[in-house]
Parts: C-alpha cells; sequence; structure tokens
C-alpha cells in the first residue's frame, strides 16, 4: 500500500502564478501529478500551459507559489539543477552531428565515462528503435525519426520528469496519428513521469491517462480523458473537447436524480440532479453521436424527442454528419456511423426528420 501511496502527489504546483508586467499568464494553478503517469496540459494558444511548462523546467521564474517534486521545492533551482528534462517542438537536434552524436551530447557535458555513455545511448537508439541509423544526420531521417531521436536524448540523462512541448505538432496528420502510439508506449517503457502541451484535443485524449484543461491562465478541469468529454464541468470544456450541441434555457426541474431544462426547442430531460434554483440559466450540452436521427417517429422515446429539417449532410466515411435546424431556427448537430440504420440511407437535404437522446447522454451545466 505504501508503495502504491509514495507515486501520489509526486510533481505538485501549489497556487503557482506568473505575470508579465500587467499581465497573468498562470493565475494559481494547483495541480497534483502522479509518478509514472502521462499528464496533458490541453488548452488553446495564449492560454498559459506552455508558460507553466517553462516555469517547470525552470525557464521561468514563478511569480509566486510553489513547485513540488517529492516534497522539494524546486522552484528557485536552475534548469540544469532540477532533475527535469524538456523535449522542445522543433527538436532542437545539432545539424552537423550524427544521431548518436546527438543522443550522447548530453551525457558528454554531464562527463560521464565513455563506457556509460556507449551504453546507454545504445539502449536509448534501441528503445526507440534508430539503433541502424547511429551515424545518419538528422536531415537524412524522416520528421517521425527525428522526433523519436529527440525523445531519445531527452530520456538519455534518465531524468524524473519529461516535459514535451507540442511533441508532435511539426508532424503531418497520419505521421502524428501513427507517432501518438509509439511514443506512449516508449515512456510507458522507461516509466518515466510526463508532463506534455499540446492545443491538439485528440492527442491529448490519446497520449494522456489525465488531462488538466487550461483557459486564460486558469486550470478549468482534471480528470481522465472520458471523464472530461463526458462529464465537462462548465460551457468552455464541453464546447473546446471535442463537437457538441449547446442548448441555453432555464432550469425547471431538479430532483434528487433527474432535472429538466426548458429550452426554446422544449423541454430537455436528464438523468442526474443540480442541485440549482428553478428558473436559473443553464446549459444542455449533448454530444452529436449521442444523438438519434429518423424519418420515422421512434417508438418508446418520451423525453428529448424533437423534430426538424436536414439542410446540410456531410460524408465523412465512417460516419455522415447532419444539420438539422429546428421549427424555432436551432441548428442541432447529428452524427450517425455509416450503415448503422438502414433507413438513413434514405434521408436527404430537406427532409422532416425527427431527433432523440436518453436522458442520461446529456449533461446540465451553470451558464
Amino acid at each position: 500500500m505504501a508503495e502504491v501511496d509514495s507515486k501520489k502527489n509526486y510533481l505538485v504546483t501549489e497556487k503557482l502564478v506568473k505575470r508579465f508586467d500587467e499581465a497573468v499568464a498562470v493565475d494559481e494553478v494547483d495541480l497534483s501529478i502522479n509518478k509514472g503517469e502521462i499528464f496533458a496540459l490541453l488548452g488553446s494558444s495564449g492560454c498559459g500551459k506552455s508558460t507553466l511548462l517553462r516555469m517547470l523546467a525552470g525557464f521561468e521564474t514563478p511569480t509566486s507559489g510553489r513547485i513540488l517534486l517529492s516534497g522539494q521545492d524546486v522552484a528557485k533551482l536552475a534548469p540544469y539543477e532540477r532533475p527535469f528534462n524538456m523535449m522542445f517542438q522543433s527538436y532542437a537536434l545539432f545539424p552537423h552531428l550524427d544521431i548518436w552524436e546527438n543522443v550522447a551530447f548530453g551525457l558528454k557535458r554531464e562527463g560521464l565515462p565513455k563506457s556509460d555513455i556507449k551504453q546507454r545511448v545504445g539502449e536509448m537508439l534501441d528503445l526507440v528503435q534508430l539503433g541502424a541509423y547511429a551515424k545518419r544526420k538528422p536531415h537524412q531521417l524522416s520528421g517521425g525519426q527525428q522526433q523519436r531521436v529527440a525523445l531519445a536524448r531527452s530520456l538519455a540523462k534518465r531524468p524524473k520528469v519529461l516535459l514535451l512541448d507540442e511533441p508532435l505538432g511539426a508532424l503531418d496528420k497520419k505521421l502524428r496519428e501513427q507517432t501518438q502510439f509509439e511514443l506512449v508506449n516508449i515512456i510507458e517503457k522507461v516509466g518515466v513521469t510526463c508532463v506534455m502541451v499540446t492545443h491538439d484535443q485528440e492527442e491529448a485524449m490519446t497520449m494522456a491517462g489525465r488531462v488538466a484543461v487550461m483557459s486564460k491562465g486558469r486550470v478549468l478541469q482534471v480528470g481522465s480523458p472520458q471523464e472530461v468529454y463526458e462529464y465537462p464541468v462548465n460551457r468552455f470544456v464541453a464546447d473546446f473537447i471535442g463537437s457538441v450541441n449547446l442548448f441555453d434555457g432555464t432550469l425547471s426541474l431538479d430532483e434528487p436524480d433527474h432535472c429538466a431544462a426548458q429550452t426554446a426547442i422544449g423541454e430537455m430531460h436528464l438523468g442526474h440532479s443540480l442541485s440549482g434554483t428553478l428558473g436559473m440559466p443553464v446549459v444542455v450540452a449533448v454530444r452529436p453521436e449521442k444523438v438519434s436521427i429518423s424519418k420515422l417517429p421512434p417508438t418508446n422515446v418520451s423525453h428529448n424527442l424533437f423534430s426538424g429539417r436536414v439542410k446540410e449532410i456531410a460524408y465523412f466515411g465512417s460516419y455522415n454528419t447532419y444539420i438539422v435546424v429546428t421549427p424555432q431556427g436551432v441548428r442541432v448537430k447529428i452524427t450517425e456511423p455509416n450503415g448503422s440504420h438502414l433507413d438513413l440511407l434514405d434521408i436527404t437535404w430537406e427532409d422532416d426528420v425527427h431527433f432523440w437522446w436518453d436522458d442520461t447522454d446529456a449533461v446540465l451545466l451553470r451558464n
């Protein structure tokens, strides 16, 4: 039991603040990252995630707050005094050195014996499956291979914490998708604690065990990818993570195990409570894939059943997206897997349709 507990609260930030003159880039951020986990800081450009990462690395000095590693405050330590290593988006490989020398560079600077350097560089190149490319220069490798060299160099010094700044940002979409799984496998094999920064929600959801969603210097929600996606805590998180339909309304019913909201297109029922005041403004969030659509009215559906007209259809191979406009002028996005229902084959532009979802498939948020 003690061994499990010792992994908790491994890297902690307490009320961490960074101001640039009057601008607050990071605003009292409290995080607790477990030993050996891959943790993602996710947010749009300018939200403070990179500044937070640079404070962890020691490249920026906090205005106030603490950074604790195993209980020790490292906020005042220089970057080279911290057991952290950072991999930059550009990879920052030395173009005049071959791959072996690139990976060995930091170890030589530390003055390790030649035999130790040789062994460790060999281990790292084998880990990233680039042992056969040791004598090549960076420009002779693909983008994905260069990324793995940068990772090998970062891991060679055996840091306690690996910091990744947009680790796959320089790769094209297809290569990025392939490399996501490779990167996770390598990091998990080494067992290093990893904090990554990304603006790509798919990247964060695929690679990280937990995600912190940031906006305007603050952390809005921390949780597993599934928790953040299925149970967003506010409108911003719901809208930022994935695609979502948001219906503004007022709280019309609030019972211990269910509630309802009155919206422009009708009353919506939800399978959870809010503990709010009747009449207060709320938002109903429903993911497009949770919504069913049909030209025929469904049987045995008593709640959350609405109608509209199909205005747009987009084909994405594995699924179709429908934009349905209700009689009140509200646009609703619906995605359905191809071949999931035979009657979907008959739905086309300007068709009148019915759409609905289960009580448990929507989340009620405070506006």
